[in-house]
């Protein structure tokens, strides 16, 4: 097993999880636009919590996109500084994969159409199936990331639920799925937990990254991110 810090700032909400040999800790804040100002003390409070230091963490995740442009750059850049000064790699995991799992541990459902408000009349999507098979989470994409319009959609093939803040175009989605409205999940924000739970399992198949090499995923493709790894250093 391993020791995991994990952190979100993908959305309004701000969260901070720790798993501990798969015993998973978290901190979940609803907290727009005050990221910049709670994500480092949320880590420090978790971690004593547990008594733990950063020397005693084996990788740290967070949720690398899609999402909020700022609050990507801030988890990443948090993310990088801690660890280039630890000497830790580092797991990004997909925001859309976690919403997806948080999906299933709330009503059990498999196939799950994340979804996160993208603004300027776009949404973040992705199609998971999300199954628990020898007490191990397996989430498969059904369909790739992509930023797109919801009037530009088309019905689909498989029966998904919905997740995330992309329902807020609930008139247009909604008839595309064909699900009772309670598995659409609307109100719920890819939460650090899922994060962790998630970045085990790539810690398990060494599915790692350097520091350096920690970037956001934003799908558009006219935003860019400079590396901040090589600046930040030791805190």
């Amino acid at each position: 097993m391993a020791v995991i810090l994990a952190l979100d700032t993908s959305t309004p909400a701000c969260s901070v999880a720790l798993s501990i040999n798969g015993v998973v800790l978290e901190d979940f804040r609803m907290a727009p636009r005050l990221h910049n100002d709670l994500i480092l003390p949320m880590v420090d409070q978790i971690l004593s919590q547990a008594g733990l230091t950063l020397a005693n963490l084996d990788a740290i995740a967070f949720g690398r996109g899609p999402g909020s442009f700022t609050g990507l750059r801030i988890s990443a850049g948090v993310v990088q500084g801690l660890a280039f000064g630890a000497d830790l790699p580092v797991i990004p995991v997909s925001t859309l994969a976690a919403l997806s799992l948080e999906g299933f541990q709330t009503t059990g459902q498999n196939n799950w159409l994340a979804a996160l408000d993208a603004r300027m009349g776009e949404i973040y999507m992705g199609g998971y199936c999300v199954n628990k098979v020898a007490g191990n989470y397996q989430v498969d994409a059904l369909i790739e990331e992509c930023v797109v319009k919801p009037t530009d959609l088309s019905a689909f093939s498989t029966h998904f639920n919905g997740v995330g803040s992309g329902w807020c175009y609930d008139n247009i989605l909604t008839p595309l799925l064909p699900v009772p409205p309670e598995h659409v999940l609307v109100d719920l924000a890819p939460r650090a937990a899922c994060i962790a739970e998630l970045a085990l399992l790539a810690f398990q198949r060494g599915d790692m990254v350097s520091a350096y090499d920690a970037i956001p995923t934003y799908l558009r493709d006219e935003i860019t991110w400079e590396k901040q790894a090589p600046r930040i250093g030791k805190r």
